[in-house]
């Protein structure tokens, strides 16, 4: 039995006021809307019209079962309403996870200018290193940085390179000198984060760590680059979050041949033929523009 379609019979057959004007209403025969109608009363064990071959009227049973029954289609109708107008225009919340470093850096920035051309997107960003599940922790996209696992079961559209720098104010390397080699941090302030492990020192290419204690640690990197700022030693970064200030000349780099190699950064996607356009419109503006600040 097609419960919704016998519920939308009886109710056509109600509203329209015999079964013939029902059925020519449903695109159906009138033998087929007192099918639906039967199959409905047999469903529930009781009678919902008195039918005679003039006139068709509702039993008490029928005119509960109409009242409920039309409040069903109108809210059916409503959610049906509601996924069109989803589906014609960015609209609707949008959850999105992203690395700590990129998210507030790039993500954050990006968000707000899509915004302004889509103020019916209400965005979440929820930053965050760890590997969120898209789908048990309910986001509709995640920006991650690093080389992906082939066997991801997510659309992945590639944003760009996440480069790192080493960097210090001009008043430090004034009073300390421009290190030339890697050999030379050891006589170096160098600042630390504590989440790096080997006691928070920097990962260099060759499997090298330095230094082996750092002369400041700290478990942000925004607080790092305001140390560094201030002259208390050698920062090791992503450079999208000191860009602003190597560009200025508040920050200088240096050992530009030493630093780790670049990783990929990707924005992730469950597979969908047809995404929704809050999500196909935001990806596509994120693969536009992260491009330019992720090189």
């Amino acid at each position: 039995m097609d419960r919704l379609r016998s519920i939308e019979a009886f109710v056509e057959a109600v509203d329209c006021g015999s079964f013939s004007a029902a059925a020519r209403k449903l695109d159906l025969s009138p033998v087929m809307v007192g099918k639906y109608v039967g199959q409905l009363e047999k469903h529930l064990g009781a009678q919902l019209l008195q039918r005679n071959t003039r006139a068709q009227s509702l039993t008490d049973a029928g005119r509960r079962f109409y009242e409920e029954s039309r409040k069903l289609l109108e809210q059916l109708a409503q959610a049906e309403s509601s996924v069109e107008s989803l589906r014609a225009a960015p609209r609707g919340r949008l959850r999105v996870s992203a690395a700590r470093t990129v998210g507030a850096c790039v993500i954050a920035p990006l968000a707000a200018d899509y915004q302004a051309a889509h103020p019916q997107v209400h965005i979440d960003l929820d930053l965050s290193n760890s590997m969120v599940d898209l789908v048990d922790e309910g986001f509709d996209l995640a920006i991650r940085v690093g080389e992906l696992d082939a066997d991801l079961d997510l659309v992945a559209r590639p944003l760009g390179q996440y480069r790192m720098t080493i960097c210090a104010a001009p008043g430090y390397l004034a009073r300390h000198g421009v290190p030339q080699t890697l050999a030379d941090l050891a006589s170096h302030r160098c600042l630390g984060l504590s989440l790096w492990h080997r006691r928070n020192s920097w990962r260099l290419p060759g499997g090298g760590h330095w230094p082996e204690d750092p002369a400041f640690v700290c478990n942000d990197g925004f607080a790092l680059r305001e140390a560094g700022l201030h002259g208390a030693g050698l920062l090791l970064q992503p450079r999208i979050l000191v860009a602003d200030a190597l560009a200025s000349g508040r920050l200088v780099s240096v050992l530009d041949a030493a630093v780790p190699g670049s990783r990929p950064v990707h924005v992730l996607y469950r597979q969908d033929r047809q995404p929704l356009p809050k999500i196909r419109s935001f990806v596509e503006f994120l693969v536009e523009r992260a491009g330019r600040i992720l090189r």
